[in-house]
């Protein structure tokens, strides 16, 4: 895939008429999709996705991404069916392990070993498949006949196998992104680590060097697919300014020097310059990394639509 796509990953909520408007905003401003997050603390992200739905109208909306851990996969699959059909056809579904101890700890969820958690979700996604597949009970033929009932499925046959919406898998580790690269529709690189030594989910944002590593190890696994799927990155920071140095300097404080300023500004997980500059970056990256699907964080929204306008701009 050549072609660019633009999203933004919401996290918070005011009123069901504010949220609304934003929802327009950003379909007018040349986004292409809306993602809901899902952690605790933010919106759930399911009745997001139904709300955007019913205030817009060609945005693709999608979870960046569910927690396998927090979900029975039986009662996930009724939930993608159902939003799929409210959504008129435009789900995506992001899926992965799960990294938040302290989530699993509020809600009263076992916190297990990482390879167990990678287990969860490619289970998750097989039951989603097998789910999707054959959606319809036995138990409720009669029903179905007497009351001329539907069998609930999703709308899309193009991810889990040709059965289901599409599928979005991502991480930086060796065995998501394996799975990302064998299973998933839209693969994302994404461009942070776990800090060793730090609790869990303190992470530090890849270099560009460890992008082109990480890049090339789930392409090798992804094979003749590789130019089928959708290579996909979260942007971390999008910050306008004509003093690249000076501002990387101080966004390396921010995130308490974990990775330095001269890496930032050659990372492909931020941006910064201005809109042109910003935007021939996205361009590079696509060069470079194969990234042709962007998302980036609400509060960056509105200076990223600029960056987006002059992308499109460009001709690339």
């Amino acid at each position: 895939m050549t072609e660019f796509r633009f999203s933004v990953n919401i996290f918070r909520l005011g009123s069901a008429q504010s949220f609304a408007r934003d929802c327009r905003k950003a379909e007018e401003s040349g986004y292409d999709a809306l993602y809901a997050a899902d952690h605790l603390g933010v919106p759930a992200p399911f009745p997001v996705l139904v709300a955007a739905a019913h205030a817009t109208e060609r945005l693709r909306l999608g979870t960046l991404v569910l927690n396998a851990a927090f979900v029975n996969p039986v009662l996930l699959a009724r939930e993608i069916a159902t939003v799929d059909v409210l959504t008129g056809g435009r789900l995506e579904v992001g899926l992965g392990a799960g990294h938040m101890r302290w989530e699993f700890e509020a809600a009263g969820i076992p916190w297990e070993r990482f390879d167990e958690r990678a287990d969860r979700l490619e289970d998750t996604v097989a039951e989603l498949q097998r789910a999707f597949a054959e959606p319809a009970y036995a138990e409720q033929d009669a029903a179905r006949e007497a009351f001329d009932l539907p069998v609930l499925g999703p709308l899309q046959h193009r991810g889990f196998g040709g059965h289901g919406p599409p599928l979005i898998i991502g991480g930086t580790g060796d065995r998501i992104l394996t799975l990302a690269a064998t299973r998933a529709d839209v693969v994302s690189i994404a461009g942070v680590f776990q800090i060793p030594g730090r609790p869990p989910g303190t992470f530090r944002l890849a270099t560009a060097v460890e992008a082109d590593e990480r890049v090339a190890f789930a392409r090798a696994r992804a094979g003749a697919r590789a130019d089928d799927v959708e290579w996909h990155t979260l942007l971390q920071a999008v910050v306008e300014t004509e003093d690249r140095a000076a501002t990387a300097a101080a966004l390396a404080a921010r995130f308490d020097h974990a990775i330095d300023a001269a890496d930032l500004l050659d990372s492909p997980f931020v941006l910064i310059g201005t809109i042109d500059e910003m935007a021939r970056r996205i361009v590079r990256n696509r060069e470079r990394y194969g990234f042709t699907h962007v998302t980036v964080h609400a509060p960056y929204r509105d200076v990223f639509a600029e960056v987006v306008t002059r992308v499109r701009a460009l001709g690339r």
